[in-house]
This record gives structure tokens, C-alpha cells and sequence, in this order.
């Protein structure tokens, strides 16, 4: 039967064909080899003169037989699924070779293909389409991890998420003003610090929790409770990282500010201000004695951690450096330009490029982490509200999660936990499997 769907646009029923005995009239743009419909209202068949005995070997370029099917809940309900945890760059596709020319006068008609994108109905608990929607009904795609619990209660995006040394709380910051703790045992808000101000970044180190908001950092230690607030940033804190014994900041101004925590006085010291950048610094690293610094100038800064000088610049990016991650002897970098990049130093000891990965979106966020089988996996954050896992250094994707507005946040945790924070305020937290599939 023929539905309205409200804007004045007759739409085929995809439940079945109408409740006459079938199509009478042959679909002229199936001849052209320009059908994109599935179902389509009329016959299949190559020439009005064609006999109504199925369809003809001629398809048209669409989903038919040209794309392929992962079902209505990915593939975490396909544990037996080949191509996924063996070699995604042979894809299984559905309907190719199904029925032969046969199947009667509409012919043979192969389910929907599920889009990379999640159904807002039913995220919305309204979708009547079932199995049958073309849309995900699942927040991830994959079968070598899991979604655990999801925590709301952050109204706005989250930007930070700290998981202390030897703390059971989690701890999530958000453009709300807030930071939530969260208890690990229960899954239960166990209670909210108002800040005053956007959570901009967060991070942890030791038992300490350092979150960047405008102007300040605030620090706290959750074995002594002692609550600092670090003056000196201009505008906003984008970025945070520690390493030789400093914290470091950067900020909205261009500037990366650095403070060495004293004991003798329980507070961290204001050392230096690293200038340079002519953007907001908005990611930070530390690997191997250097700091690594990207900014919305599009550049990446390498300062030496002695001397808090500058010794490269890298100019390889044509967009934000949104996150900067080091893995084993490599530098990776991730900008809006739709790049991720893999840096390695010379015999010179400079930085360059040796691989250049390309998405078709911009990428906001990088982070890595080992899966069960203690391989390093790469989560790459882009702004279609889709991560991607990717094995390293092959880049073959492992799977993606789909979330309702961009991932800022990833964090990781103990025992193959890992965390994802979204622009609604929503907090998830996911497990990789302990044997994959074969």
C-alpha cells in the first residue's frame, strides 16, 4: 500500500508490495539502470516486451547487489562473522548471486542495507520499522567489544573524563560547569562539583585530577583531599599534560603554561610560559623528553622538557590539530583537515611524516589503548558522531561506535574498560571482549 508520510510524498509500504496481486507497470528508470528503490512499485524487467519471469542479469549501480548488508544489529549478534576480525577490506556483501535471474515477476529482493548511522526514531523508542529499518538500532558495530551501562546526567558536552590511581570513582567534565563522580561499583552519580565555569579538558595523574576552565585549573588530590586553583591561563583551558615533574596547560591566549607541584609548600609553582603558537592550543602530549603541542594555528610545536624551548615546528596539517597521542617510537596527530598523521624523526632527530591516513570527516579526538588480546587499537573520534577502532599499525578497522552528537572525550581504564563522552552529556562505558572472534 501507498503511505502519506505527512509532507505530501506518496511513499511504498516496505512491509510488501500493494494488496493487489503485484505491479502491472514496468519501472523505466530500471531500464536506465538508475533504480535506487527498494521495493520498487514496478516490474524489473529489461524491456516492456520482457517476459514477467523474474529479473533480467542487468542491475542497476544501487544497494541490489553493489553494497553490502551487516543487519539490523551490526555485527555484535554475528560472533561467526569472517570478514570483520580477519579482513575488513573484503566486506561481506548480501544478495550478489542470490536467486539467479529467477524469483517471479517483482524478482528477487534483497534486505535493506543498515547505514552507518544511527535511527533517531528509534533512539527516540519509536521506530515501527523493526529489522526492517535501513537505519542502526545499536550504538556500536563490532564483536570484539561491548557496550556496559550508559550514565546520564551531564546536560551539555562532555569534555574530560579522569580515571584516578586507586580511586573507585570516575570522574567526568562537561561544558554544563560541572563535574560528576561517578561510584564504579554502582554505576550511581555519587555527587556533583559546580565549577563556576566550562569544563574545557580534564585529566588525572597519580591521585591527582587537574580540570582546565576558564582562566584556571583547579587540582585535586583524592587521597587528601587538598584543592588548588592554579591562576595564570587567559581564557579558556583546552589541553592538560604532566610529564618531568611539571603540569602543563594549554590555553585559549596561544600559551602553554607550566607549574612544579612543591612539597614544602603543598602547591604547584608557576615555572615558565611556552609562547609560540599564534592560535588556542587545544591538545598536549608528552613522550620520549618532549612535549608536543597542537593548536588551532594548524601546527604542532615539539618543546624539549630541559630547556622549555621550542626545537621544531610542524606545519604538515592544513586545519586544527584537534589531539596529539605517542605510541611506542611514533608521534599521531588527528586535525579537521580529515588527516590523521604518523610522525617518526630522522637521522636528525626531526620529526616527519611517514604515513598520512585520510577519513571523510573532520577528526576531533585521538586515543589509544591495548584490546583482551594486548594488541595496540586506536580510537579515532570524528565529527559524524562515529568512532572508529583501528588496529595498529595496519590501521584495518575493528569496529565503530555511533553516538548523538560528537565524541570529545575518550578515556581508558583498568581491565579493558574504556569511556566516551558525547555532546548530549551522555557517558558510556565499554568492555573489550575477552576472546575475540575468529
Amino acid at each position: 500500500m501507498d503511505v502519506d508520510n505527512g509532507g505530501g510524498r506518496r511513499v511504498y509500504n516496505r512491509f510488501g508490495g500493494s494488496q493487489n496481486s503485484g505491479p502491472s507497470k514496468i519501472c523505466h528508470y530500471f531500464q536506465q539502470g538508475r533504480c535506487t528503490r527498494n521495493p520498487c512499485r514496478f516490474l524489473h524487467v529489461l524491456s516492456e516486451d520482457s517476459s514477467n519471469d523474474g529479473i533480467g542479469s542487468k542491475r542497476s549501480n544501487g544497494f541490489a547487489n553493489d553494497r553490502d548488508y551487516s543487519g539490523p544489529q551490526g555485527f555484535a549478534r554475528r560472533k561467526s562473522n569472517p570478514n570483520f576480525s580477519s579482513n575488513h577490506t573484503v566486506p561481506s556483501k548480501w544478495g550478489r548471486g542470490h536467486g539467479g535471474t529467477g524469483g517471479g515477476a517483482a524478482g528477487y529482493r534483497p534486505p535493506p542495507k543498515v547505514q552507518d548511522k544511527l535511527c533517531q526514531f528509534w533512539i527516540d523508542g519509536k521506530c515501527s520499522y523493526g529489522d526492517s529499518c535501513r537505519y542502526r538500532h545499536q550504538w556500536f558495530s563490532s564483536d570484539s567489544f561491548t557496550m556496559l551501562t550508559q550514565l546520564p546526567g551531564h546536560e551539555q558536552v562532555i569534555n574530560g573524563i579522569a580515571f584516578p590511581m586507586g580511586s573507585d570513582k570516575l570522574y567526568s567534565g562537561s561544558k554544563d560547569e560541572s563535574v560528576r563522580v561517578w561510584d564504579c561499583q554502582t554505576g550511581q552519580c555519587a555527587g556533583v562539583v559546580n565549577l563556576g565555569g566550562e569544563v574545557g579538558t580534564m585529566m588525572s595523574e597519580g591521585p591527582w585530577i587537574f580540570v582546565g576552565i576558564p582562566n584556571f585549573v583547579k587540582a585535586w588530590n583524592t587521597q587528601t583531599n587538598t584543592d588548588l586553583s592554579l591562576s595564570g591561563p587567559v581564557g579558556q583551558v583546552y589541553a592538560l599534560a604532566v610529564g618531568n615533574g611539571m603540569l602543563f596547560a594549554g590555553t585559549q591566549d596561544g600559551n602553554i603554561l607550566a607549574w612544579r607541584f612543591s612539597a614544602t609548600n603543598n602547591c604547584f609553582e608557576p615555572i615558565a610560559s611556552l609562547k609560540g603558537h599564534t592560535g588556542a592550543v587545544v591538545s598536549l602530549i608528552v613522550g620520549a623528553n618532549r612535549l608536543y603541542s597542537g593548536s588551532t594555528d594548524s601546527t604542532i610545536r615539539v618543546w624539549d622538557l630541559d630547556t622549555l624551548q621550542c626545537i621544531q615546528t610542524l606545519k604538515d596539517h592544513t586545519s586544527v590539530v584537534m589531539s596529539v597521542l605517542c605510541w611506542e617510537q611514533f608521534l599521531l596527530s588527528c586535525s579537521l583537515d580529515q588527516t590523521i598523521k604518523v610522525w617518526a624523526a630522522t637521522e636528525t632527530g626531526s620529526l616527519e611524516v611517514t604515513y598520512t591516513h585520510k577519513e571523510e570527516h573532520g577528526v576531533l579526538a585521538l586515543c589509544g589503548m591495548h584490546d583482551a588480546e594486548a594488541k595496540p587499537v586506536l580510537l579515532c573520534s570524528c565529527n559524524n558522531n562515529v568512532v572508529h577502532l583501528y588496529d595498529l599499525p595496519s590501521f584495518n578497522e575493528r569496529g565503530k561506535i555511533f553516538s548523538k552528537e560528537e565524541i570529545r572525550a575518550i578515556q581508558i581504564g583498568p581491565g579493558g574498560l574504556f569511556f566516551t563522552g558525547d555532546g548530549t552529556g551522555e557517558l558510556k562505558v565499554w568492555k573489550w571482549s575477552e576472546t575475540a572472534s575468529l
